[in-house]
């Protein structure tokens, strides 16, 4: 009976994705401008209306900004923060002063994980989210992710510039190497190879709890079977965790450090153990969104466990965030529709390029010449 009513709630709560989804940022930047501490409010109080009114505006700008990378970055399905912190760098300090290196990995996490998990629903939506699998790969990327993301804390400026140009750098390699089209993951011959003896076509997974013809059973020697809401269906197997731990681990630590990683390297290492490409995105949304969202708290609380510098919630700059948050989420609403418009090819050509020029610029910055 509880199982059935689960299913039932889960079912609806996948249906109407879109409702839950845009209301988490209305209930997100309702809660900030609520309660939390700002300059004025932690100093001499508020002083006069217009000025309350001011620091929520001033950075309205980022909206449209962090629109475009959330929408660029969950098409191709990598992490946010790889657009988003190059962008805190170079772009931002040309229109207000320039941010530490703490606070802009910190801005870009948040915003990522709340891109990420609006991109992520809709992935689950569409079947195409291996949850077993997700499930691995967090539980054993949780510890880099936080020493990453502790060890932001105390590194020098010039330290964090070089290890993001590397991160950089690798990412658009990765992105170069790897095939992420949307074809269909089989090929003729392999339907041919499952279809039954008798001429017919072996019976594909639908359950009744998921939308459209959509479903997954795992056989007795491991073999997956899924099904997407449009009927695609998608066989392989979960081998390859010693591989995907070794990815992970890197990416994880990258990703707590900078903001990104584990979804470059995630991407490279379920393709690389035969993870279809259409699943391998889903899940690696799931993965990076979690890994975020980890290692947001770790820079939001955790400066004063190393000894470094505190970031507290009332030095958060939490007038940014009610902008990027905001858009992150509808960018990876708007995401799944530029993905059938346009070539992943296309896209992933200009990120990986975009990537290798900003790799260089933080190279100059950490040698001094720039």
């Amino acid at each position: 009976m509880k199982s059935v009513s689960y299913s039932r709630v889960q079912r609806s709560f996948l249906r109407y994705q879109h409702v839950f989804v845009f209301l988490a940022p209305v209930a997100f930047v309702t809660g900030v401008l609520l309660s939390a501490p700002t300059p004025a409010e932690t100093g001499l109080g508020y002083v006069l209306e217009s000025s309350w009114t001011e620091y929520w505006l001033e950075y309205w700008w980022l909206f449209p900004a962090f629109l475009l990378g959330a929408t660029i970055v969950n098409t191709v399905g990598i992490s946010g923060s790889a657009i988003f912190v190059p962008f805190l760098i170079f772009i931002y300090p040309l229109f207000a002063a320039p941010l530490d290196p703490a606070t802009i990995v910190k801005v870009g996490l948040i915003s990522e994980a709340f891109g990420l998990s609006s991109s992520s629903i809709a992935f689950i939506q569409y079947g195409l989210v291996d949850r077993r699998l997700a499930a691995t790969i967090v539980g054993g990327a949780v510890p880099f992710v936080v020493a990453g993301a502790l060890l932001s804390f105390i590194i020098p400026e010039p330290v964090f510039h070089a290890l993001l140009g590397v991160a950089l750098l690798a990412a658009s390699f990765l992105l170069f190497k790897t095939d992420l089209s949307h074809e269909t993951e089989e090929s003729d011959a392999e339907h041919d190879e499952a279809a039954a003896t008798d001429g017919g076509h072996r019976s594909l997974p639908n359950d009744d709890d998921k939308l459209g013809p959509a479903g997954v059973e795992t056989d007795a020697e491991g073999t997956v079977t899924r099904v997407d809401r449009d009927g695609d269906d998608y066989v392989y197997t979960r081998g390859g965790y010693l591989r995907r731990f070794a990815n992970y681990s890197i990416g994880g630590t990258f990703q707590g450090l900078a903001g990104f990683g584990a979804g470059e390297l995630g991407i490279i290492s379920m393709l690389g153990t035969k993870v279809p490409v259409r699943v391998a995105i889903g899940t690696n949304h799931i993965v990076v969104a979690l890994t975020a969202i980890l290692a947001s708290l770790v820079h939001v609380f955790g400066g004063g466990l190393v000894g470094g510098h505190s970031l507290s919630l009332a030095s958060t700059p939490w007038n940014m965030v009610v902008f990027t948050v905001p858009a992150t989420v509808l960018g990876g609403q708007i995401a799944p529709y530029v993905s059938n418009a346009l070539a992943t090819s296309t896209i992933k050509t200009f990120v990986g390029g975009l990537f290798a020029v900003i790799s260089i610029a933080l190279f100059l910055m950490a040698s001094g010449v720039a």
